[in-house]
């Protein structure tokens, strides 16, 4: 459908049809950025001996997940100074923005000189690289989310914030998919050698796409009528703290489990089903692709079901049924395990997912007014983010390691009861309209 310049008026019957094409442009550079995230951490078995030293498997493979991790921490750097950017300067340019620095990464590791040819030099690489991404996506989450919850009429907020995991999980499907592809075709001494570098690539030309959507996305209408106050904002971090404490608590206490099952299910369950349990990695692959196209196929129905029958029942299922159901579906993925297996863990763990990940914008957008959106997401979230998510495959691969590794699961289910308990707290906004 034809899209204008500017977003029409909120509430109106215009709106009653999705603006598909404005949905995808939003959610595009989400898509971008969390594939790129998840090749780097499904991909890393096979490039960590070739940026650091090949001499200890063991420490080169830590090194990379310590390198994954540092990124995060600057997540919430990103989020900080690119939420406000968004909340002074616009959604739309600080979109374009972070989309540029994640695409520019990826292109950056994927032409990265090897240990043996450049020595500490490429580590340092690739942390420069991996430092640029996560200031980046610490920015698009709360940019993308805000827009989303900004542009869709109260009533529809659950399904225009489906699009956002909609085209994550797509681009996660094919990471995914082309890891199944080029773990099949290519042996593990050419994945290493060359093949890791194919998926940064296509992660590279991805983002031109991306900017090439949004290049004609209009400016919400709540920004436009907000950026006076947010000017106005001498000490907008301290002001989250001051006057919204309630939302800044929620918001930590559900990312926090969110975030962990994203990395348990997306990320740092495929190498430790590899690398420490045996299983083969191509049926990993598929196991989590097929996995990942039902999330995918979630998302609008579960937007659809908040929208009427509620926010928070569908959280209430998603925390009690990690709580109960993490630590037994570890216990399938054991030596020996096969393809069916395989997929009862990915499809239930992403199913339950798939409850919070189909309205999280909506419920971090519903949080904080429009003047301190960008900054409130983007700062506490991805503080959230980096200390839980950043850390989860160094501690899964320490664990590992140590002889251990059941009891990341049991960490698991500590944060799913933590996140019962946040969800209890939270109000009921289906239908409501942003602060």
């Amino acid at each position: 459908m034809t899209e204008t310049r500017t977003t029409p008026a909120r509430g109106t019957d215009e709106r009653h049809r999705l603006p598909v094409k404005t949905l995808v442009a939003a959610s595009v550079g989400n898509a971008v950025e969390w594939y790129d995230w998840t090749v780097y951490a499904t991909f890393s078995i096979y490039f960590a001996t070739q940026i650091f030293p090949k001499e200890n498997e063991s420490l080169a493979l830590l090194s990379t997940f310590a390198t994954y991790a540092l990124a995060f921490f600057f997540r919430p750097l990103g989020g900080y100074l690119l939420g406000r950017y968004a909340d002074l300067r616009g959604r739309k340019k600080a979109m374009m923005l972070t989309i540029t620095l994640m695409a520019g990464g990826s292109m950056a590791i994927a032409l990265l000189p090897t240990f043996d040819q450049a020595g500490w030099l490429a580590p340092i690489l690739l942390l420069a690289a991996r430092v640029a991404q996560g200031m980046s996506l610490g920015g698009e989450v709360s940019n993308a989310s805000a827009y989303l919850a900004e542009i869709a009429p109260p009533e529809r907020r659950g399904r225009y914030s489906a699009f956002f995991y909609t085209s994550t999980g797509s681009a996660v499907l094919l990471a995914s998919l082309l890891g199944a592809v080029l773990a099949s075709q290519m042996s593990d001494d050419a994945l290493a050698s060359y093949g890791w570098r194919i998926p940064f690539v296509v992660g590279g030309l991805l983002g031109l796409v991306g900017l090439w959507l949004r290049r004609d996305m209009a400016e919400t209408e709540h920004f436009e009528e907000s950026k006076e106050k947010a000017e106005a904002l001498k000490h907008p971090l301290r002001t989250t703290l001051r006057e919204h404490p309630k939302a800044v608590a929620q918001l930590i206490g559900f990312t926090m489990l969110s975030t962990l099952c994203y990395y348990t299910f997306f990320s740092a369950l495929a190498p430790y089903a590899v690398k420490s349990q045996g299983a083969d990695d191509g049926q990993v692959f598929t196991a989590l692709s097929i996995a990942t196209a039902l999330f995918v196929v979630l998302q609008y129905p579960f937007g659809w079901l908040s929208d009427r029958f509620g926010r928070k029942p569908q959280m209430l299922v998603w925390t009690a049924g990690i709580a109960v159901l993490i630590v037994p579906l570890s216990t399938v993925v054991s030596p020996g395990v096969g393809m069916g297996g395989l997929l009862l863990v990915f499809c239930t763990g992403l199913g339950l997912y798939s409850l919070l990940s189909s309205i999280a914008p909506a419920i971090m957008s519903e949080l904080f007014p429009t003047e301190l959106r960008g900054l409130g997401i983007g700062a506490w979230y991805n503080l959230t983010v980096a200390v839980f998510g950043g850390t989860a495959p160094l501690v899964i691969q320490a664990l590992s390691d140590a002889g251990h590794a059941s009891w990341f699961f049991w960490y698991v289910a500590a944060g799913a009861v933590i996140g019962f308990l946040t969800v209890l707290t939270l109000p009921e906004t289906k239908g409501s309209d942003l602060r």
